[in-house]
């Protein structure tokens, strides 16, 4: 099985930007802890983080994978085309948040993407990518 992982805007700044919201892991031990998890079950996985709305559609529209976990970050709220673009593909695709995003501003309560995807998981800090991991290798 192979998996790709979709960081969007800002989590490159993971463990400055908002700890209070975020926390104080950065984006490199999340990564860390998903390859250890695919090393350990046998999952081929791709990681990407891109601040450019077109990267990322244009990485979903080019992905020849198993799965996709995908955190939109800030374009989660106003992306029609990332929406679109994982409309366009016969991959199934899980939205992960760090934080809650229905326990923030309003404008967070509403995602473009969740309508497209197989579920959305969100709250549990660096474990909602965890937890989309296991949903594919347990689904393999």
């Amino acid at each position: 099985m192979k998996l790709l992982i979709i960081h969007g805007p800002n989590l490159a700044l993971l463990g400055k930007r908002e700890p209070d919201v975020y926390g104080k892991v950065n984006l490199e031990d999340i990564n860390k802890e998903i390859k250890d998890l695919c090393d350990k079950n046998n999952v081929e996985v791709e990681i990407k983080q891109f601040d450019c709305e077109g990267d990322i559609v244009t990485c979903i529209g080019n992905a020849d994978v198993d799965g996709v976990i995908i955190n939109p970050a800030g374009y989660t709220h106003t992306s029609v085309a990332i929406g679109d673009a994982v409309r366009a593909i016969d991959i199934p695709v899980i939205e992960v948040h760090l934080s809650n995003i229905y326990a923030r501003e309003e404008f967070r309560h509403i995602s473009m993407v969740a309508p497209c995807v197989v579920g959305q998981i969100s709250g549990f800090g660096k474990q909602s990518y965890i937890m989309a991991l296991e949903y594919f290798i347990k689904k393999s």
